[in-house]
């Protein structure tokens, strides 16, 4: 009898163990969205831009941004791997920032912006680091899900679009940001969805993240 309850206890313990490593994503990764609500992330001034739609974020309406203010980290992330699921509506623009912070409206201050945009007026495409080195090139479309993944390690930065390498920047000595981007310097922060302007129309899924040492 005693092996009997030892041998399921053993069992209920490995059950416990799989389905964390499921929640957590396996290997590392971390889920950042349950894909139920938006628990653990806070939008800015116009909280109605973001909702939950088929398992999906959907951003769409009024300039805001959505910060992922959860435990994991304490949502302070400095060296890490980011990926999310995306999917744009023709016309739209969105991005991905990181090593930012909360703020009450207009686009972050802080950290750096990866762009999502494959067919907006901007001429700045999805994958590239946001006026520090921007990509003319279209790599994924529009009204399909790609997988955009983004590393950063000390002070490089690795922007891949389903596993191709769009963005390698590092940041060099005495590196002075741009006048109209005092905050986009190597950090530490959370990472930001954007909502970029009523007409745009963007999904994420499947956000995941990675701490790295």
């Amino acid at each position: 009898m005693k092996r009997n309850i030892l041998f399921f206890a053993a069992v209920l313990i490995l059950m416990s163990f799989s389905g964390l490593n499921k929640v957590k994503g396996g290997h590392g990764w971390i889920s950042l969205f349950d894909g139920k609500s938006l628990d653990g992330w806070r939008a800015s001034d116009k909280p109605g831009t973001f909702s939950v739609e088929d398992g999906s974020i959907k951003v769409a309406g009024p300039t805001s941004h959505l910060y992922y203010e959860g435990p994991v980290m304490n949502h302070n992330f400095k060296n890490f791997e980011f990926k999310a699921l995306v999917m744009t509506r023709p016309g739209s623009n969105s991005g991905i920032y990181f090593h930012t912070a909360y703020q009450d409206k207009s686009f972050p201050d802080k950290g750096f912006e990866v762009q999502v945009n494959n067919s907006h007026s901007d001429w700045k495409r999805t994958g590239g680091l946001y006026d520090i080195k921007d990509t003319k090139e279209v790599y994924v479309k529009d009204n399909e899900w790609f997988t955009e993944d983004i590393l950063v390690q000390g002070k490089h930065v690795v922007v891949k679009l389903n596993n191709r390498v769009v963005t390698d920047w590092t940041q060099p000595d005495g590196f002075v940001p741009p006048e109209n981007h005092p905050g986009r310097i190597i950090s530490s922060g959370t990472f930001a969805l954007q909502g970029h302007d009523p007409k745009s129309v963007v999904y994420f899924k499947d956000i995941m993240v990675k701490p790295l040492p």
